[in-house]
């Protein structure tokens, strides 16, 4: 079939909601435009508007996919936005690169995480929101006496092993406790290999949850825990009808049920 008759149909969306607790202070770095006199060296990424710390979709789904391919010892062979990530490609005649098909249909990443544009076979199917500071846990942080509204203020310090001078720096970090929600992964269907692709996804969250999301984590901070999952469904045919699996599960309990979750997902998406 040539590229300009392929036909591309959605065929339902399976969603995990729920939320995100910190374990450890986390700290996801903000873009620092200027250092100003006694400011942080390490602020945090904050909603312009409210003022709250946030964790981006893109750091989220950045970590989820970085796992993954390193799970399955894939190739991180393409360069882009300054990391570098795994992508199905193949070379053609002319040494021009393309997109390698088969290899694409058979790949753990890919096809849920997506790949450069002017590549992609088929959309990406995993859609990652940003996760808001919860209500309830902005409102304890700002009766909180903290050192920054919402965030605790970490000293670190590096040790010169010749001189032993010390060099002391701040790191702005969310306290541990702090819960962000609604967490939403929306993941698209499109053809019926999606279904059993899926469980990539939980693998991937549960590899999460024993490394660490944003930075520092090799030094303490970033563990987290996926809490309060719920995961639901809606089909092409019936949209609006949305149907439900589980509810109020933490990550280690749903995925203690994942041949009832295929097998649901398989008769929800059957056709």
């Amino acid at each position: 079939m040539a590229e300009t008759e392929r036909k591309i149909q959605l065929h339902g969306r399976i969603f995990i909601t729920g939320s995100i607790e910190i374990v450890t202070g986390l700290h996801i770095r903000a873009a620092r435009r200027a250092l100003a006199i006694g400011g942080l060296d390490n602020p945090v990424v904050r909603n312009p508007i409210t003022g709250r710390p946030y964790i981006p979709g893109s750091s989220l789904k950045g970590k989820l996919r970085s796992l993954l391919e390193k799970h399955y010892n894939k190739s991180q062979q393409w360069a882009m936005g300054g990391v570098r990530i795994h992508a199905c490609y193949k070379f053609d005649e002319k040494g021009n690169r393309i997109p390698d098909e088969e290899a694409y249909s058979n790949c753990q990443i890919c096809p849920i995480f997506g790949i450069p544009a002017g590549f992609a076979v088929l959309p990406t199917r995993l859609i990652v929101r940003d996760v808001p500071l919860d209500e309830n846990s902005a409102q304890r942080l700002a009766r909180t006496r903290t050192e920054l509204p919402f965030t605790e203020v970490k000293w670190e310090t590096s040790l010169d092993r010749v001189t032993a001078a010390a060099t002391p720096r701040q790191v702005e970090r969310v306290p541990a406790g702090a819960i962000f929600a609604p967490l939403e992964l929306v993941y698209n269907v499109y053809e019926d290999a999606d279904v059993d692709r899926f469980m990539h996804l939980l693998d991937a969250m549960r590899f999460l949850e024993d490394d660490y999301l944003g930075g520092l984590g090799t030094r303490g901070s970033g563990k987290i825990a996926f809490q309060e999952l719920s995961l639901t469904a809606r089909t092409r045919e019936r949209y609006m009808e949305e149907k439900t699996f589980e509810t109020g599960l933490s990550l280690r309990d749903l995925m203690a049920k994942e041949e009832e979750t295929m097998n649901w997902l398989h008769q929800t998406f059957s056709r």
